[in-house]
């Protein structure tokens, strides 16, 4: 039984400013800078970042490469202030972008071939680069995070437990990225195939405790395989900078709209893991090569094929694990307001398609990559 010390009551009042016993939650977006003719990427991310509102860029950040920039909305209670925030900051970037003459794009990495833009000159990236070399992929590799608002590191790292056998379906979900250097790579989301190639990146372990997560950094940087936490890419892990955990697996989303639902499922997961917590119930310790079974699964075949059953390890379409995995959070997703929104969201979702699917059925229409950036394009600006 995992014991926390406080009522749930004080645990909940700590969840989020104001007593609310809601969660806050934000989002973290990184995009791709591309040519509008060509579509391949640019380094283009200082002329935008000269482009972008005075106001706005506290909440606008270079990323690795020259050809990425990135938004951070505020931390709120309501899904709609969270989209309010996500489309002013698209719509801001979008414009920006267009007045330095490239195209913001909303995908997990860039699908024209080119050459690869450097990588933002900052002496953290220039170690990185010393120590690892030609990991740097391609374009430049775009995810998505989201930030859940937590009442200490403890329950945190139980958070963590309980959430990872979860992620799969929600890296399924955010497959955004099937094409690279002009073809169909096959897969879904061939960022997560890329992004592997770090040796820090790897489903979430099973942890004992905060002690055991502090000390598996600590050995981690050690080794070698990291330069500091803030290379810990675990696909969840407690943010080094904020009082939350951190979901970070998906491909960045194509629209507002499926930011806006991950974000909602991503807090109700989060949600659910404290209402397990406090009632005394364990974390199921998934097998990890069976995670990482799951998560190479929902890369190649994203939301429109089969995902691994991690109950018992089988294939079932990818859909039937979504909506078990929305049964699930229903309590949470009425606690927090978000139900019938997210039952709107997945509905389109499920007319639409995934990124990588509404990718693909342009590439499926033109035969040309150009049209793809074109339509990704469109639907960033929202």
């Amino acid at each position: 039984m995992v014991t926390m010390s406080g009522s749930v009551a004080e645990r909940e009042r700590n969840a989020a400013p104001g007593g609310t016993d809601l969660l806050t939650v934000g989002v973290e977006e990184e995009f791709l800078l591309a040519d509008p003719h060509t579509g391949a990427a640019v380094p283009a991310v200082d002329l935008v970042m000269e482009q972008v509102p005075a106001e706005l860029r506290g909440q606008v950040e270079r990323e690795f490469q020259t050809s990425q920039i990135e938004i951070g909305s505020p931390p709120g209670l309501e899904l709609s202030s969270i989209r309010h925030s996500l489309a002013m900051l698209r719509t801001e970037l979008a414009d920006a972008a267009e007045r330095a003459g490239v195209r913001l794009l909303a995908i997990g990495t860039g699908p024209v071939d080119g050459p690869v833009p450097p990588v933002v000159d900052k002496p953290r990236f220039d170690r990185m680069i010393e120590r690892f070399r030609l990991l740097v992929p391609g374009p430049g590799n775009n995810g998505m995070h989201v930030h859940v608002g937590i009442p200490d590191p403890d329950t945190g790292v139980h958070v963590l437990n309980h959430v990872r056998p979860w992620l799969p379906i929600l890296h399924a979900v955010t497959a955004n990225s099937p094409f690279a250097r002009n073809e169909d790579t096959g897969y879904a989301s061939w960022r997560s195939v890329e992004w592997e190639r770090w040796p820090s990146v790897a489903p979430t372990p099973f942890l004992e405790s905060h002690e055991h997560y502090e000390r598996l950094i600590r050995q981690l940087i050690a080794s070698g395989v990291m330069l500091d936490e803030g290379m810990l890419y675990w696909y969840a892990r407690l943010s080094a900078k904020y009082p939350t955990v951190e979901i970070r697996i998906g491909d960045v989303c194509p629209s507002v709209d499926d930011a806006v639902l991950v974000a909602a499922l991503v807090r109700a997961l989060v949600a659910t893991a404290l209402t397990d917590i406090a009632a005394g119930r364990p974390a199921v310790n998934t097998d990890h090569h069976l995670l990482v079974a799951a998560h190479w699964r929902a890369a190649h075949d994203g939301l429109e094929g089969e995902g691994v059953d991690l109950t018992d390890g089988e294939l079932r379409p990818a859909w039937e694990l979504l909506d078990r995995l929305v049964d699930r959070l229903r309590p949470e997703l009425e606690r927090h307001g978000d139900l019938d929104r997210v039952t709107e969201l997945l509905g389109g979702l499920r007319r639409h398609g995934s990124g990588a699917a509404r990718q693909r059925a342009v590439f499926a229409r033109t035969g040309r990559l150009v049209d793809v950036v074109t339509d990704v394009a469109r639907q960033t600006r929202g």
